[in-house]
C-alpha cells in the first residue's frame, strides 16, 4: 500500500471514530479513560499537537471543537454527567498509568 492511500484510509477511519463518538454521547470521557486510557480530550490534545508540530496554530478550544463537533462547554452542558467516587478513583489510576500528566 502506498503512503497516500494509507493516509487516506487512516483519515477515513479517524472521521468514522469521531462520528461514532458524536453519536455515543452517553459514553462519558471518564468511562473511556477508565477502559481505554484515552478520551475525547486526549484525542483533541493529540490533534492540536499534530497541528502545532506542522506549524499550524491551534489552541485547545479549537481542537476540542473539531473532536466534539461543537464547543466543548456546549457539549459538556448537554452530555456530561457527574462521576461517582468509584469512577473518579479508577480514573486517577488509569490516568497515572496512561498519561502521567494533568488531564483536563
Amino acid at each position: 500500500m502506498d503512503t497516500q492511500t494509507r493516509t487516506e484510509l487512516e483519515a477515513a477511519a479517524f472521521r468514522t471514530l469521531l462520528e461514532h463518538l458524536n453519536r455515543r454521547t452517553d459514553v462519558q470521557n471518564i468511562d473511556m479513560m477508565n477502559l481505554t486510557g484515552f478520551c475525547r480530550n486526549c484525542l483533541s490534545r493529540w490533534y492540536q499537537e499534530a497541528a502545532n508540530a506542522r506549524g499550524i496554530e491551534m489552541d485547545k478550544d479549537a481542537a476540542r471543537e473539531i473532536i466534539y463537533g461543537m464547543p466543548y462547554a456546549e457539549w459538556r452542558a448537554m452530555n456530561q454527567t457527574e462521576a461517582g467516587a468509584d469512577k473518579q478513583a479508577a480514573f486517577e489510576k488509569s490516568f497515572a498509568e496512561n498519561v502521567g500528566k494533568k488531564h483536563d
